[in-house]
């Protein structure tokens, strides 16, 4: 009975421990963010469309805020050669990987009352988090091998 007692408290304190995890991340996401660059893991000139929405080159230098309590944001496009105004978005994080700190991001464009006119979203891995850096990695499929798109962000104020 003790050995039972002992397992369920364990894994009461593990299941508890993932979830405050995200919390802190998400704490340490609020606020203002600035896509400072945006790198590939191959070399070579690519054409992608980031998000569906603009290519690397005009999301450079674009502004993003979170708002963690409700999981919304939006991000500016400010380079003045491309579209620009806001684009709205919903967010959540995951924990994926425990030993090394990575999390699984989705980010889902919306309109301005937050509504999804469409089923997409697009599946990031946070893969580096702290209070004035942030990195995320999405995986593409490029003649049929892995493809990441590196994007680096810095905190521009809380």
């Amino acid at each position: 009975m003790k050995k039972l007692s002992l397992i369920i408290l364990v894994i009461s304190v593990l299941a508890a421990c993932g979830p405050k995890t995200v919390q802190q991340s998400k704490k340490v996401m609020k606020g203002y963010w600035t896509l400072d660059k945006i790198t590939y893991s191959e070399t070579g000139t690519f054409n992608v469309m980031m998000f569906d929405d603009t290519s690397k080159e005009c999301l450079e230098g674009s502004s993003w805020r979170f708002i963690p309590n409700n999981n919304t944001g939006l991000y500016t496009v400010n380079n003045e050669e491309c579209p620009t105004g806001n684009r709205n978005f919903i967010f959540t994080v995951r924990e994926m990987d425990k030993e090394g700190g990575l999390y699984d991001f989705l980010l889902k464009p919306t309109d301005a009352k937050n509504k999804s006119t469409d089923s997409k979203g697009f599946r990031l891995r946070l893969s580096q988090l702290d209070d004035t850096q942030m990195q995320w990695q999405q995986t593409v499929n490029l003649d049929g091998k892995p493809f990441k798109i590196n994007m680096n962000f810095f905190k521009t104020e809380q």
